[in-house]
């Protein structure tokens, strides 16, 4: 995979990683506080998380994959 965003997006991808993974550890715990919509609740949370982590690593690696699919973003 080579490289195809700059320290822009990079920053930008790692921000918002670690924005959603802290979302979806947030979802995560209240699923088991609150016991009613658990299902709900802990399904968001680890769709946020595993979509954080991606995110990170996408910043990590300089490499966006809706840019590798040939499409154009602004960041």
């Amino acid at each position: 995979m080579e490289c195809n965003i700059d320290a822009r997006g990079k920053r930008f991808r790692l921000i918002s990683g670690i924005l959603c993974s802290v979302v979806g550890i947030v979802l995560g715990v209240l699923a088991f506080v609150v016991h009613s919509g658990f299902w709900y609740l802990l399904t968001g949370g680890a769709t946020l998380l595993a979509l954080g982590i991606f995110q990170i690593y996408e910043a990590r690696s300089g490499w966006c994959a809706i840019r590798a699919m040939g499409f154009k973003t602004p960041v």
